[in-house]
């Protein structure tokens, strides 16, 4: 089997308008802008307005990355749309955006994977490429955490935003650019420290779930804080050995976006000064599978990233599920 080289030939974002600030949370929940800013580094997120599901922000950076990309809708072979807050179970949201966008042509799933899904679900797409099954996958972070987030449970409601991401990736043209390497893991032991725990085939919805407000996020948080700052630093530290790379060969590091000290924890861990850590979460939150693109794109637009630089883009969700890439970025 040919085995291609695969790069991300586009890359695009797209957050609904709406703000949720601190000072909003304020009035809904017992907490401040202080606590806040300084147990998580977030001041603001966007949020959807009533009606608006996944496959609706999925669908708009899709069709602009498609575009940037120079294709059209039909040149489009396979759709990964990573998330955790689908439209519905079934059918996918893959699927719902197939439809949406007009790709024709296309085959498609979702990969669900929380945090770690734009990671899994950029890997995956590249092996599909890199195969040589497939000439054009578009692959999309996206989620409405808003749709399973408890209002009134300061622990998680100050933490969540929506957004979604997408990228095009296609074989490369030249052998230097783009996915070189990738690392991945999950440890279930974990599992019930971050969850939703129903509306699935073990708790299936009835008035007893509903009153009980477990079709929201739940989460344990010291357990999760404890895993992501000692599992981020630690599949880095691999994928870097692996490569014979040090932190001091890297131009960029772009971390999922759930929490400054997980991030900068693991940036230090690696060697990687603050000035090549990429963090946004101040604006937009933790938008699950939606956060490493939305920071791509901060980057792009910054002027931070350029092409011919070597970036690390990191991630932890639950499940547990761990996941990191190596790029050499071509856009």
């Amino acid at each position: 089997m040919n085995v291609r080289r695969v790069e991300i030939k586009s890359l695009a974002t797209y957050v609904p308008p709406r703000l949720l600030t601190n000072a909003d949370l304020e009035k809904m929940v017992d907490t401040t802008d202080e606590w806040i800013m300084q147990r998580t580094g977030i001041r603001q997120r966007h949020i959807v307005d009533p009606g608006v599901a996944t496959s609706d922000l999925a669908a708009e950076a899709a069709k602009e990355a498609i575009k940037r990309a120079g294709l059209k809708p039909e040149d489009i072979d396979l759709i990964i749309v990573g998330t955790v807050t689908p439209d519905m179970l079934f059918p996918s949201t893959a699927c719902l955006v197939q439809h949406k966008i007009g790709a024709t042509r296309a085959w498609g799933f979702d990969l669900s994977a929380a945090c770690s899904a734009f990671t899994y679900s950029l890997t995956v797409g590249s092996q599909l490429v890199a195969a040589g099954g497939v000439k054009n996958a578009l692959v999309i972070g996206a989620d409405v955490m808003s749709s399973i987030i408890d209002y009134t449970d300061r622990a998680t409601c100050v933490l969540f935003g929506d957004g979604a991401g997408a990228v095009v990736l296609a074989p490369s043209s030249d052998p230097n650019i783009g996915i070189l390497d990738f690392e991945h893991m999950i440890d279930g032991s974990g599992g019930n420290a971050l969850c939703m725990p129903a509306g699935g085939s073990r708790m299936p919805a009835s008035h007893e779930t509903v009153d009980q407000r477990l079709h929201y996020v739940k989460q344990d948080g010291q357990t999760v804080f404890k895993f992501a700052v000692r599992n981020t630093g630690a599949i880095c530290e691999r994928l870097l050995k692996r490569n014979n790379l040090t932190g001091h060969d890297l131009d960029l590091f772009v971390s999922h976006q759930a929490n400054k000290r997980i991030i900068m924890s693991a940036a230090e861990r690696i060697g990687m000064p603050e000035e090549k850590v990429v963090i946004n979460i101040d604006r937009f939150g933790n938008t699950t599978a939606a956060t490493i693109p939305l920071a791509l794109n901060d980057a792009v637009e910054s002027g931070r990233l350029k092409k011919g630089h070597l970036i690390m883009l990191t991630s932890v969700g639950a499940g547990f599920t761990v996941g990191s890439l190596l790029v050499r970025w071509g856009l």
